[in-house]
């Protein structure tokens, strides 16, 4: 295993203390251990979420360029516009 120098802050060092005190976790390494799987995780989240993104924006793009898209207009148009369509959906539920 590598081992790393970290600078803490204040707090995170109590924060840290406390931790490895009350039995949570029986050392600091677990404790980064624990954190760095949660950004794992959230790194994950974030790159799913953005693929997800890219994917409805090509969609989107590919409706454009096959021409299948509505002009909405302004005002008045666009909220009668977005009643009709909630109207439909739930006349098919």
């Amino acid at each position: 295993m590598a081992t790393r120098n970290i600078v803490l802050t204040n707090h995170q060092e109590q924060l840290v203390g406390a931790l490895v005190k009350t039995g949570r976790y029986q050392n600091v390494s677990e404790i980064l251990r624990e954190g760095l799987r949660l950004v794992e995780e959230q790194e994950l989240q974030y790159q799913n979420k953005l693929l997800k993104l890219r994917e409805a924006l090509a969609e989107g793009l590919d409706d454009i360029e096959n021409g299948r898209t509505v002009s909405l207009g302004v005002g008045e148009e666009i909220t009668d516009y977005f009643k009709s369509r909630a109207a439909d959906l739930a006349r098919k539920d």
